[in-house]
């Protein structure tokens, strides 16, 4: 068995034993995809699966807009009120970790790999969300570019 197989195989078992299905179905859909396609890179899925997450994860978010759930007397509520002001800026904070994210793993992409870990971690046993390795990034760009 070759490094990557191992690698995904771990992450699936992380999966399994953190009970976490996200980590276990994509683990496991990538490593059939492996064994399909086999060491053959594959630029196609390294350029368009983030985006393709991104645009699938922004489809979540506005879903409350299209159901009708979020109206624009709520809205405007919201933004009237503290807790709506202080999420506006932490999105907004978040948003521009997240692009500082993106530059600094296409920079430095060895970054990547304790990212990934704390990620697979936290989502294993911790009952996180795998969204955190571009804001993780942003924030460890920014950190760096304060120590240096």
């Amino acid at each position: 068995m070759n490094q990557p197989f191992i690698i995904l195989l771990a992450v699936a078992i992380l999966g399994l034993v953190g009970k976490n299905g996200t980590v276990t179905a994509a683990a496991g859909v990538l490593l059939v995809f492996r064994l399909i396609i086999g060491d053959r890179h594959v630029p196609f899925l390294e350029e368009y699966t983030l985006k393709a997450g991104i645009t699938i994860l922004t489809l979540a978010v506005l879903l409350p807009f299209a159901t009708g759930e979020v109206d624009t007397q709520s809205l405007i509520s919201t933004l009237r009120s503290s807790p709506g002001l202080v999420a506006v800026l932490v999105g907004i904070v978040i948003a521009y970790l997240g692009g500082r994210g993106v530059a600094f793993l296409t920079s430095q992409p060895q970054v990547l790999v304790g990212l990934l870990i704390g990620t697979i971690i936290g989502v294993a046993f911790f009952k996180g969300v795998p969204v955190g390795p571009l804001i993780g990034a942003g924030i460890v760009a920014v950190i760096l570019s304060t120590m240096s």
